[in-house]
């Protein structure tokens, strides 16, 4: 995603921004990716996250990172992410969230 020019941290107002509530959110991976953190440009066997791919209506792919590993629900699941947050870096916009739970 591109981004659109605002400053500061991660913020809910700014994923509100590019994720809307109104349409449904769907799961694309089946399993959790490892972040690693770096240290002087080496990786380092510390967890730094765990990412997974979702898609919206009139969205390109993007990627939320968690925290925790969490549990992912079955491919093209409909979900709802808790406390989701973007920032703006350079010209990419990047995701984070507490949690998800899957939509029934």
């Amino acid at each position: 995603m591109k981004r659109q020019f605002h400053k500061g941290g991660y913020s809910n107002d700014i994923a509100n921004q590019y994720v809307t509530n109104e349409q449904p959110i769907y799961s694309l991976s089946s399993e959790l990716e490892t972040q690693y953190k770096y240290e002087d440009g080496k990786r380092t066997d510390e967890v730094a996250g765990y990412k997974a791919w979702f898609i919206q209506q009139g969205l390109t792919p993007f990627t939320v990172k968690f925290g925790d590993k969490i549990k992912l629900p079955e491919y093209m699941s409909i979900v709802e992410f808790d406390n989701l947050q973007a920032i703006e870096i350079k010209y990419n916009v990047y995701f984070k969230a507490d949690g998800l739970k899957e939509v029934k």
